[in-house]
């Protein structure tokens, strides 16, 4: 009987390819998942879209598969990115996830003068958005970038993204006031540490040309809500909750 999973293939999938999975998710499917062979498994790769497949052969090692047909094209999420100064690791971790579920397209740390963890682990955070997006059915997966120090990201930003940062000393406008004065189609949401930006990273960001202050409202949110709750309101106004 065919399982309903789906698999993200790092290799490019076409029809008739035969894919050989490697130990890890042949373990998943085999030991976890408890698939059989000729059990189907929709894959996808990042750039092709969305695959069928059967199951050819379960090894001892490896499970062997052969694409059938394409299901769903691909589509690339807006091109939104999220910011945001790395928090502790249950808190971090859902972060990541959550920003995949919500169609972030690249997920950058960022080290500010208040940044309480740096703790940063690439791989551990890629992992987590290939989960999510297997689960959530994104057809591609986010960047995750390497750590940068604010600074350094502000000195080198490309002055055609919008970067808007939320602003928790409530010195600037609300964030929906902000945004329908700001539609932009490449953008960026830079969330603070739990201790806030400060006073000189506010100074600086208050005078960058391509930054807009927004305020979440006067309820003081945990750095993880605040992420999600920015994400979530510029899809709804520029990205793809608006079409």
């Amino acid at each position: 009987m065919a399982k309903n999973f789906r698999l993200y293939i790092k290799e490019s999938l076409a029809p008739e390819k035969i894919v050989i999975l490697d130990e890890a998710q042949s373990h998943y499917l085999k030991n976890v998942v408890k698939m059989s062979s000729q059990d189907t498994v929709s894959c996808f790769d990042g750039q092709n879209g969305e695959f069928s497949t059967s199951i050819l052969n379960i090894g001892k090692k490896n499970i062997t598969l052969k694409i059938a047909d394409k299901i769903k094209p691909f589509y690339a999420c807006p091109d939104i990115w999220l910011l945001f100064a790395p928090l502790k690791k249950d808190c971090t971790d859902f972060v990541i996830e959550k920003a995949t579920e919500l169609g972030c397209r690249r997920i950058l740390p960022v080290i500010t003068e208040h940044t309480n963890t740096i703790n940063i682990k690439i791989d551990r955070y890629l992992a987590q958005s290939i989960e999510a997006a297997e689960q959530c059915r994104r057809t591609d997966i986010p960047e995750i970038a390497a750590p940068q120090a604010l600074d350094t990201l502000l000195t080198n930003w490309d002055s055609q993204r919008t970067l808007f940062y939320m602003d928790e000393t409530l010195n600037s406008p609300s964030y929906y006031t902000v945004l329908q004065n700001n539609p932009a189609n490449k953008a960026a949401v830079l969330i603070g540490p739990e201790g806030g930006f400060s006073p000189r990273e506010l100074a600086t960001l208050h005078n960058a040309s391509f930054a807009r202050g927004a305020t979440l409202g006067s309820r003081i949110l945990r750095a993880e809500t605040a992420a999600l709750a920015a994400l979530s309101c510029w899809q709804l106004i520029s990205g793809d909750w608006s079409k």
